[in-house]
């Protein structure tokens, strides 16, 4: 039999049975409930007893306690009832044959789901004797639940059910609610799925106590832990909440622009034990139960230092003087790098983002390349790009070895270089005389003669063109002839010897003709004259001296008539010097002699007058 007490505030509190539980020797608890107690969170509860003792004790103290300590504690002294505990118990009666017998009442006020458990009532005498009635009464304390129940034949709509442990299967007394507002009466409603209202329902009679509502989940809060920057290799958790009832279920994609939702992690929280710059990202969280589905997207930026940090040249490869190129410096980075740039290890004054570009590209752009990038997490440097300017010569400097005078019969080294991407081939000219058949840098006149003098230039030609260098004048001096040697000197002594001798013998010639021409004169006929020979008279005088030939020069002759002439021949060395002092043409034959031609005049006699 089921018995319902209503309590002053309004309490339901459902007796299933009357028991009596029977003591020994005059000592017995008889609990009005037998078992359970079955109350909605939030009501009032009432248990009541009757207890029994003997006449021959006292009472002492009566107090109520559960199961839930190990030892005994009296529920006015629990902390998890303070405030909400009531004993109403009334003085015991011992008018019986041999017994006293007594009632008492536990009232608890604003029940929770804890306050389930078993309850007892124990009494003490003066003697220190106690009894406990055991068993005890057990509390249920429960909602009123909305049961969801899915349709298979309507995919937008739920049924709601309202229940009770404390009520009959198919009890019909129940109110609907939605967002607060009565609706209907009756066991059962419809829910619209992912409608944003909230239903509930409540024992009619006790609409104060509704059951907990149900609904879809709200927009969920997303978010992460610890809060602030996230740094790669850092440990992150991102979280999920949303308030829903039933409880939602959670479960976190990785959103990729393009491309299929990827793989899917259950949970309210997705963790990162190790985070990795490859984690950044849109994060999508749904919170979803039976009666909706509602998403909300989290953007998570791993910080992290340069990564894979290179040289692009463009175009690649080698580059023309008067071209163009452009270098740009690539890094993963988050924030993005700034770069410094550097040449041949020297930095260069170069925007630190932007690609840079060489128009037009000279020779002095010609080396090796790379970049240097950094923000607040790190740093990495590149790798090394060449860039290969290819040019023509520029013009040609030449050098002669050695330096100062060059003389004649020396050797000269002339030296041709120019500045040339590829190498430059070089060829030697001579002005006015075209090519002097010498490839290479350098060109060497071994035995240089006065002739070899003059100017010289190089011509510096490789695939891209070819430069001349300016001219090299080459003055040779001649060697200065060499002093005359010992047997040379005797040679020339003895010349000089007999050409004086021979001169002299002429001379004397000469006068003893002239006497005789005079003694004929005296002794013969006035009007007889002698006839100057009708041809020059040659005298052939061999290895005649300079000194010689002087000498006769300087001796006075009187009365010059016809010339006579005489031919020295003088043999001489090669390179000797003709003795000074002749007049007259030098001849010279193979076999290295002179002839020297000598006019003399003499004077014929005047003729004696008749």
């Amino acid at each position: 039999m089921m018995n319902l007490r209503t309590a002053a505030r309004g309490f339901v509190a459902f007796l299933l049975s009357v028991p009596a539980l029977q003591g020994n020797d005059g000592w017995a608890v008889t609990y009005q409930a037998i078992k359970n107690v079955c109350a909605w969170r939030g009501s009032t509860v009432e248990i009541s007893c009757t207890y029994e003792y003997p006449k021959t004790f006292t009472l002492n103290k009566i107090l109520w306690y559960t199961n839930k300590h190990n030892e005994l504690v009296d529920l006015r002294d629990d902390t998890n009832y303070t405030g909400r505990v009531d004993y109403r118990c009334g003085e015991p009666s011992c008018w019986y044959y041999s017994s006293c017998i007594g009632t008492c009442t536990l009232r608890i006020r604003g029940l929770t789901q804890s306050d389930s458990a078993e309850y007892k009532l124990r009494i003490t005498t003066n003697k220190g004797e106690a009894y406990s009635g055991v068993p005890g009464v057990k509390l249920s304390v429960t909602d009123l639940q909305v049961k969801v129940v899915i349709p298979p034949y309507n995919p937008n709509w739920v049924q709601l059910e309202c229940h009770s442990m404390c009520h009959r299967t198919g009890y019909d007394g129940y109110t609907w609610y939605r967002d607060g507002t009565r609706r209907h009466q009756g066991r059962l409603d419809w829910f619209n799925i992912n409608s944003e209202y909230r239903s509930s329902c409540a024992v009619q009679g006790s609409e104060h106590l509704p059951s907990p509502s149900v609904y879809a989940p709200e927009t969920p809060s997303v978010g992460w832990t610890p809060p602030g920057v996230i740094e790669e290799g850092s440990s992150v958790n991102l979280t999920c909440t949303s308030e829903a009832n039933p409880v939602a279920k959670y479960t976190w994609t990785k959103v990729t622009t393009g491309h299929p939702p990827g793989h899917s992690v259950q949970g309210q929280q997705l963790s990162f034990n190790t985070i990795q710059s490859s984690d950044s990202g849109q994060y999508l969280c749904k919170a979803e139960n039976d009666l909706g589905t509602k998403s909300s997207p989290i953007s998570i930026d791993v910080k992290y230092g340069p990564k894979h940090t290179f040289v692009i040249p463009s175009p690649p490869g080698e580059i023309m003087e008067g071209g163009s190129v452009t270098l740009s410096c690539s890094s993963d980075a988050n924030p993005a790098a700034d770069y410094t740039w550097f040449k041949d290890n020297q930095p260069l004054p170069w925007e630190p983002r932007r690609p840079y570009t060489l128009d037009p590209v000279s020779s002095k752009d010609r080396g090796t390349y790379r970049c240097h990038a950094e923000n607040q997490y790190g740093y990495l440097g590149s790798n090394s790009v060449f860039i290969d300017v290819l040019y023509a010569p520029k013009t040609p400097s030449v050098s002669v070895r050695p330096l100062g005078e060059i003389k004649e019969g020396g050797s000269v080294t002339l030296s041709c270089s120019s500045d040339a991407n590829p190498a430059a081939n070089y060829t030697w000219f001579r002005e006015h005389g075209g090519s002097v058949e010498e490839l290479g840098e350098n060109y060497t006149i071994s035995n240089i003669t006065t002739e070899l003098g003059g100017n010289y230039y190089c011509e510096a030609r490789n695939a891209v063109g070819l430069q001349n260098s300016t001219l090299m004048f080459l003055n040779v001096t001649a060697t200065p002839p060499s002093p005359p040697s010992s047997m040379s000197t005797t040679v020339a002594a003895g010349t000089v010897a007999v050409l004086l001798a021979t001169m002299l013998l002429v001379i004397f010639l000469l006068m003893r003709k002239r006497a005789s021409r005079k003694a004929r004169g005296q002794g013969g006929r006035p009007d007889t004259r002698e006839e100057s020979p009708p041809c020059p008279v040659y005298y052939n005088v061999s290895a005649l001296t300079n000194r010689s030939a002087s000498a006769a020069q300087r001796e006075p002759i009187e009365e010059q008539d016809d010339p006579h002439y005489a031919s020295i021949h003088i043999s001489r060395s090669k390179n000797q010097e003709v003795p000074r002092g002749f007049a007259g043409a030098l001849v010279e034959s193979d076999q290295t002699e002179q002839v020297l031609y000598s006019a003399i005049n003499l004077k014929r006699p005047k003729a004696v007058p008749e």
